[in-house]
């Protein structure tokens, strides 16, 4: 599903217009991103949390020319399913 799509489907679901349905997500995806920045976990009940790992510096290797590449040490997110959402899909 594509942000589209989804903007498409809040709309619908909620009687909001595309605009008004486009503003809520940006506002959503802003808010979890700043509670990522700030506690480095964001917690939606139900539905699934996202947690921030920091992952070391380390080397890599390109695969076509075998070089060796230093990969910077950088902040990576974890998204753990909810009970809700792991109920809904099976």
């Amino acid at each position: 599903m594509s942000k589209a799509d989804l903007v498409n489907f809040m709309a619908e679901e909620t009687g909001l217009t595309k605009a008004d349905a486009t503003r809520a997500l940006d506002a959503m995806v802003k808010g979890i991103e700043k509670g990522l920045k700030e506690t480095g976990k964001v917690a939606l009940t139900g539905f699934c949390t996202f947690t921030t790992k920091e992952k070391p510096a380390t080397t890599a290797r390109n695969p076509k020319t075998g070089e060796v590449v230093p990969v910077a040490a950088r902040t990576a997110v974890t998204i753990k399913a909810g009970s809700k959402l792991k109920d809904a899909l099976n």
